[in-house]
């Protein structure tokens, strides 16, 4: 077999017979293999996994040997040393030598898939097929029989293996349908790394959007990284900059792809206008970003780069973990030659997601431990735990003590993470609290910080609260934008109708909005007259369409699709034929859902005549009636993903 082979030749370029010494006590045989406390558990695990980390590296095949026989050794140490190994090779070389040393050892869920990422990074497709195969055979007894259709797109992605991939592919239309938007991001992601596959990666978009899918952050990733590895920057940045219409949130790592090509390009005001925006958006920078960030340094943007690169720089306070490996044999050794050593030093393992799972009850003695530990606490890291916190009042405990330990100050980052978290569960006192920290120490939030606690506040149902941060955004936030603040007002009233606020309300703030001069765009237009609708305020709806009018917004397809919907929902079929029909004079065609609610709606009333005139209407462009019309309440409107269509398809045509 190709792994058996691989593992063979892994085992000859990885392993020396040298002896090996270690400089600090990872594990002892002696330990206690029942730690009850769940903290002490993720600490002795982490030692372990940092000791095997050691030796993947160092070259030390007798000291991984005795690891291999540690008591404490489980599917979780297993997993993470799998994940961490230097390479493929020694991850597999790992593996097997475990099932040499522990017989026993039975594959978990998350040990199997460690294993399948590392033969797909391999490329041992085949390898990887037949332990696909032996999960579903059920062969492992601890495995759930049923590799899902993403895993497996997963995987083969990695790979680079495009045939298996459709075959997945076509197997999850047959089951499901219409895939969802990761399946569709894979299958985009894996042609635009194909040479000569361009087009069919802007195919694989387009069928995304007429399937009625609505592509997500990660899908204008790709499609970034897409653009930037063809050379087309500008087109990239296009993408990027219709991004916020969209309220689709903008990560670090599309601002690390664009920050990097626009450096290495020489093109240093792009670069600055885009550290700008980062700040802006409060995201944390990636520190992957601090050598290009060197590069503009040297060109000159001091100011500019300065704080960032203060905030990346390794921090001095954590000390790395070592391994040391040297000869033990004296004889015809110098007596003044020195010991020829060679060091193994890493940074130590943590996985705050299971550190953070660990201190769930946030109990005395687990923050005793917790402190013993002289953990090094860095913004970076303690908005990583904020994170993975499920509660957020956990999340408030870790907040307020890692606030006393030495060395450590809260920043905007870890004061917006927090922020979000709590107003995700409604809470709003608490979050006052750290708004007039912010206030008086100064602080700016990022006015994508303030947008997301609005829309939070929506989701616990607290549209007081949101409207309460919308009061004081200007003292929260640096200088905001026009079109940031039309967005705001946008997630404000996309909250109030969420929270079910008396019509009058949320009319008041439209009313205070377009006196500002400052008008909703289509797609707010559109999210507020399907939620009058639904609440059978037609007269509203009539006004708000009027409103559109006169601030210069065409109504598109989808805008007539959600209220033809709407009306026929609430039994008012012949309202949704009058727009039906201004639909078709402006030579706008429904999709086939819409069409075919409206026929029934209309059959449902007795208006048959009114149902056939539909019905002979469509068949004359039948062929060309789409699956779904592009567009989504409150955010994505049709005329955005053209935009983005046209960019991405103008680029390889």
């Amino acid at each position: 077999m190709l792994v058996k082979q691989i593992i063979l030749r892994t085992q000859k370029c990885f392993w020396s017979s040298a002896s090996a010494h270690q400089t600090r006590g990872f594990f002892s045989q002696n330990n206690n293999t029942h730690i009850n406390n769940e903290v002490s558990k993720y600490l002795a695990r982490a030692k372990l996994i940092d000791a095997i980390r050691l030796r993947l590296r160092s070259g030390s095949y007798e000291s991984l040997l005795a690891i291999l026989q540690h008591p404490n050794l489980d599917s979780f140490v297993i997993t993470n040393a799998i994940k961490s190994a230097p390479s493929p090779h020694s991850a597999l070389f790992f593996v097997k030598s475990l099932e040499g040393a522990r017989p026993r050892f039975s594959q978990t869920k998350h040990t199997s898939h460690a294993i399948a990422k590392v033969l797909a990074k391999s490329s041992s497709t085949n390898e990887l097929r037949e332990l696909i195969d032996a999960i579903n055979a059920g062969k492992f007894r601890r495995i759930n029989p049923n590799v899902s259709f993403m895993d497996r797109m997963r995987w083969y992605a990695l790979a680079q293996d495009l045939d298996s991939v459709l075959c997945v592919w076509d197997e999850l239309k047959k089951h499901v349908g219409r895939p969802c938007t990761e399946a569709y991001n894979i299958l985009m992601d894996l042609y635009a790394r194909k040479k000569g596959k361009d087009l069919d990666a802007v195919q694989t978009f387009y069928r995304m959007i007429q399937q009625g899918g609505i592509p997500n952050s990660r899908t204008y990733t790709v499609m970034m990284w897409h653009l930037v590895n063809s050379g087309k920057l500008e087109a990239a940045k296009g993408v990027f900059d219709v991004l916020p219409s969209m309220r689709v949130r903008r990560t670090s790592k599309q601002y690390s792809l664009l920050l990097d090509a626009f450096c290495n390009n020489q093109q240093f005001d792009v670069v600055k206008s885009l550290l700008c925006e980062m700040q802006v958006d409060g995201s944390l920078p990636k520190r992957c970003m601090l050598p290009l960030l060197l590069t503009m340094h040297g060109a000159g943007y001091i100011e500019e780069t300065s704080e960032l690169i203060t905030m990346m720089l390794p921090d001095d306070r954590i000390q790395k973990v070592e391994f040391c490996m040297g000869d033990s044999d004296d004889e015809g050794k110098d007596d003044d030659e020195d010991d020829v050593v060679d060091e193994v030093q890493l940074k130590p393992w943590l996985d705050p997601r299971a550190l953070a799972n660990a201190l769930r009850y946030w109990r005395p003695e687990d923050v005793s431990i917790l402190e013993d530990a002289k953990i090094v606490w860095t913004p970076r890291l303690v908005c990583k735990m904020l994170r993975h916190f499920k509660s957020a009042e956990r999340a408030w405990e870790f907040f307020c003590w890692v606030s006393y330990q030495p060395e450590f100050t809260h920043d905007v980052h870890t004061l917006s993470r927090m922020m979000t978290k709590l107003a995700r569960c409604g809470d709003f006192d608490l979050v006052l609290q750290l708004i007039s920290k912010v206030k008086k120490e100064g602080i700016k939030l990022g006015f994508s910080t303030v947008r997301m606690i609005i829309d939070f506040y929506g989701l616990s149902k607290n549209g007081d609260a949101a409207l309460e941060v919308f009061r004081q955004v200007k003292a929260l936030c640096a200088p905001i934008s026009k079109f940031n603040t039309s967005i705001l007002y946008s997630s404000l009233l996309r909250t109030l109708t969420k929270c079910g606020r008396s019509n009058s309300d949320v009319m008041d703030i439209v009313e205070e909005m377009i006196s500002s001069n400052i008008h909703p765009d289509i797609q707010t237009f559109s999210g507020l007259m399907h939620h009058f609708a639904s609440e059978g305020d037609f007269r509203t709806v009539q006004r708000l369409f009027a409103m559109a009018r006169q601030s210069g917004v065409d109504p598109d397809g989808y805008m007539y699709k959600i209220l033809i919907h709407a009306y026929c929902k609430c039994e008012r079929a012949a309202l949704a034929l009058r727009l039906f029909e201004d639909m078709t004079n402006f030579n706008l065609v429904p999709d086939r859902a819409t069409k075919s609610l409206l026929v029934k709606s209309l059959w449902k009333e007795g208006k048959l005549r009114e149902a056939a005139m539909v019905e002979e209407g469509c068949e004359e462009i039948s062929d060309v009636l789409p699956l779904a019309l592009p567009g989504h309440l409150f955010t994505v409107s049709s005329t955005d993903l053209t935009k983005i269509y046209t960019l991405y398809s103008g680029s390889f045509t």
